[in-house]
């Protein structure tokens, strides 16, 4: 596990629960507007974080704890993952992985073993205009499996689209509707600018309170329950 960041207790992360925060370092994609480049670009990773010193913070606080939350990066593409989360399972934990899809199979994997409690996908854009959202070209095939996977999951699942202001519009949310038809959670989420020295890229700014307005029109019957944060 190539681990760049721990967050020892968190409100906001896993809902519903208290919970601690593992960040993954690396990620396939180049998203335009990633929040968290420090995890995804190696020439930015720090000297990732021994397993064991991750494990000793979870014994010390797991009184106070409910659960984990492992994020990223990507962590479906760290080949230890498994073994960590068996690790978390068996102090007791409850546990809450943050994915972009791109690995169906190792979800499948995790879902067979009860290695997860609750999944969150986020979900970027419409599938037929994905490379405009990642930063590259990717195939949308093992998405759509993760989708159907998670929907189909017997634990909480929710899916999420951060909302970017020069970067989604009305006739992408209108695209979405039918992909998220029947899910039982969809949040929408706004855009938060990085710190001025990740701006390598042209400048993103949040969205309009309009946009979220028009999400709401497209999906919120879409869904059992739609959310905006």
């Amino acid at each position: 596990m190539k681990i760049g960041g721990f967050q020892k207790s968190s409100l906001i992360d896993f809902p519903g629960k208290v919970a601690a925060v593992v960040f993954t370092q690396g990620c396939a994609w180049r998203c335009p507007y990633c929040h968290n480049r420090a995890l995804v670009y190696p020439s930015r990773f720090q000297p990732s974080m021994p397993v064991e010193e991750i494990f000793e913070h979870l014994l010390l606080g797991r009184s106070q704890l409910d659960g984990v939350v492992i994020t990223g990066g990507e962590p479906t593409q760290q080949c230890g993952l498994m073994d960590f989360l068996r690790r978390i399972r068996e102090m007791g934990l409850l546990i809450k992985l943050d994915t972009n899809g791109s690995n169906p199979g190792m979800l499948t994997s995790l879902l067979e073993e009860n290695l997860l409690d609750y999944i969150a996908m986020d979900v970027k854009g419409p599938l037929s205009e994905y490379r405009r959202f990642v930063g590259c070209e990717v195939d949308t095939g093992p998405l759509e499996l993760s989708i159907e996977l998670i929907k189909q999951a017997k634990i909480p699942y929710e899916f999420r689209t951060t909302l970017v202001g020069g970067l989604h519009t009305q006739e992408h949310l209108d695209q979405l509707a039918p992909l998220m038809y029947g899910v039982r959670r969809y949040a929408v989420q706004t855009y938060r600018m990085p710190p001025s020295d990740f701006r390598s890229q042209p400048p993103f700014t949040p969205p309009d309170v309009s946009l979220f307005h028009i999400a709401s029109e497209a999906l919120r019957d879409r869904v059992d329950e739609f959310l905006v944060r």
